[in-house]
């Protein structure tokens, strides 16, 4: 795998974003469940997107990319009895389809690459079986499934990954009785359950929240639709780190109203210190007089690599709790932090469930491990620009599985990027 090479630089100018990754996932299984023609846009097609548009393919939808633009023909969905699901890397894509195929009674294969076939699935291990879905594993991917998803009460602990429970949102309205999610314990990443919730109500399907959970009216349809993707807030969370470092950056695609749990970076950066304005749309941060602050994680894992960079220039400490899930994902993400901030001589030390870090004036050039995860190789991209000399990070491809012109976008801001393998 290739090694970038970043000099320290000054970023500034107006960048877009991506469109949300997490939206987007949700809007094509809508789409594909909806029988019909939809039109999403703007789509990037990064390899997580990839994974669930080959899902979604695989259950018989015709899928159309046109530039940025995708169409879906659901017409023929679920017309297959059988069906290999290669879910790549994507814990999005595989957790949001083993129920959907299962509500369609299609007899599937998951299969997956990298960390995913080690990432958690037991959730449905423990409550499928009892809903008439046999699943064969030997705890991990590849996984088979036969049956067909019953209706009824679902119990299930909130603090696991609100994938989990996007997945069952997805497919309980498909089945002929009423359902119900109860949860166990308070839920976490609530953001993510909400954007869920809002994208099966544009596609025509209803959700009733309760004390405890949520009921799913049986035999709903979805309807298709022409629908646009929001920016991503948790991408712009690195270019973000960068305007809190030095110069200004303007981010102009992200929507102020957005479910997106990771909208909350705006309050984080601000409490930082960093100067956060946003006008119609346009979000421009700037550098200000940094200080270690307190973060809860728990709703908003995905932002810890970003938010640690920005610890780590802080004046004073900054104590970063409640993520502990950050340990399951393409890597583990806490120790991954703590080793290549400590490399550029960071003061940082691991937790259990997150990072204590003091912050310094300025880090020293080194080589870093991406450890093969896009967010990782993204917040050490944005941490030499405060280096006193190069940083090399190693597997920097892996911006593909999100963000495949990243750097793109970076070089364009200002920055300095030399491919030296790869």
């Amino acid at each position: 795998m290739g090694i970038i090479q970043l000099q320290p630089k000054v970023l500034s100018g107006t960048v877009s974003v991506p469109p949300s990754k997490s939206a987007a996932h949700r809007a094509i299984i809508c789409a594909a469940l909806a029988r019909g023609v939809s039109v999403l846009s703007p789509i990037d097609f990064s390899d997580d997107i990839l994974a669930t548009l080959r899902a979604v393919s695989a259950l018989g939808a015709a899928i159309i990319m046109e530039g940025s633009t995708l169409t879906i023909d659901s017409t023929n969905l679920f017309h297959v009895q059988d069906a290999i699901l290669d879910c790549g890397e994507s814990g999005s894509t595989l957790r949001f389809f083993i129920p959907v195929c299962a509500a369609g009674g299609i007899r599937t294969v998951f299969t997956g690459r990298g960390k995913l076939p080690e990432r958690p699935i037991g959730i449905y291990l423990d409550c499928l079986p009892e809903k008439g879905v046999t699943c064969l594993t030997e705890g991990g991917l590849p996984l088979a499934i036969s049956g067909i998803l019953q209706s009824g009460t679902y119990r299930i602990a909130g603090n696991v990954s609100s994938q989990f429970i996007t997945g069952l949102l997805l497919a309980l309205p498909l089945l002929e009785g009423d359902s119900e999610i109860l949860l166990t314990t308070p839920a976490q990443s609530v953001g993510y359950i909400d954007m869920t919730i809002a994208m099966m109500h544009r596609f025509g399907v209803e959700v009733d929240a309760t004390p405890h959970g949520w009921k799913i009216r049986g035999s709903q349809i979805y309807h298709p639709q022409h629908f646009t993707i929001e920016g991503d807030w948790s991408q712009a969370a690195f270019f973000m780190t960068a305007g809190a470092l030095g110069g200004s950056i303007t981010i102009d695609n992200l929507d102020i109203h957005s479910c997106q749990g990771d909208k909350a970076c705006m309050d984080i950066y601000r409490r930082f210190g960093a100067k956060v304005t946003e006008e119609n749309g346009k979000v421009t941060v700037e550098p200000g007089t940094l200080h270690g602050i307190e973060i809860d994680a728990s709703d908003i894992p995905d932002m810890v690599p970003a938010l640690a960079v920005t610890a780590a220039f802080a004046e004073g400490t900054t104590v970063i709790r409640g993520a502990a899930r950050l340990r399951i994902k393409e890597c583990d993400r806490l120790a991954a932090m703590a080793d290549g901030l400590t490399r550029l001589g960071a003061a940082i030390h691991e937790t259990a469930d997150g990072l204590v870090i003091t912050g310094v004036p300025s880090l020293r050039g080194a080589e870093v491990e991406s450890y093969h995860d896009h967010r990782i190789v993204m917040a050490f991209a944005v941490a030499a620009l405060r280096c006193s000399g190069s940083v090399c990070i190693t597997d920097w491809e892996s911006v593909r599985k999100s963000y495949p012109n990243f750097f793109e976008d970076y070089q364009q801001l200002g920055g300095a990027v030399n491919v030296i393998m790869g």
